[in-house]
């Protein structure tokens, strides 16, 4: 008795779906056409921008370990100068030492801090572009919603403009920097 009342309950369902969707005022066909997806992760690894801001922030990073380098070198060179030194001079030596550490210490912390605050500032400067793009490119477009496609779990591709908003994305890039 119970199957069979899942069973009309099943039945009724599906008949007050299918009225709805005929009266309807509009139909699921133009649903289709107002959603969008797009590859957040793509748009920015592929963004010019972002490729700029990694070639600098590259160079940067090389620059700053060369600085840090040449502290080590130093420090390198006092401990054998030390070895060499009496047992009152080493001592003393040691203090120069343990300065320069000090140096290394506060540089790494500088740097990194430094480096890491070129590197927020940037990703936030990409992701404010990435967004007036797409708000821009989504009521252009007509669309209602624009989603991104890492938090779906199936998409059909007619979907994605991912191609469509980095092309853009990236020619108003070129264009701002001439």
């Amino acid at each position: 008795m119970k199957d069979h009342r899942k069973v009309q309950w099943f039945v009724w369902f599906g008949l007050m779906i299918v009225f709805l969707a005929s009266y309807c005022p509009f139909s699921f066909a133009a649903i289709k056409e107002r959603f969008a997806t797009v590859d957040i992760g793509k748009v920015f690894d592929e963004y010019d921008k972002t490729k700029k801001y990694d070639q600098e922030s590259q160079t940067e990073g090389r620059l700053k370990q060369e600085e840090r380098d040449a502290i080590v070198h130093e420090i390198r060179r006092l401990r054998d100068e030390q070895a060499l030194l009496s047992d009152e001079a080493k001592r003393e030596e040691q203090s120069a030492i343990d300065e320069k550490m000090k140096d290394l210490d506060n540089f790494d912390n500088e740097a990194r801090a430094k480096l890491g605050e070129k590197r927020n500032q940037a990703v936030r400067e990409v992701f404010q572009d990435i967004e007036n793009v797409m708000s821009q490119y989504g009521e252009r477009k007509g669309y209602d919603l624009i989603f991104n496609d890492r938090a779906l779990l199936y998409k059909g591709k007619q979907f994605d403009v991912t191609a469509e908003v980095l092309k853009e994305l990236n020619e108003r890039y070129r264009k701002a920097k001439r």
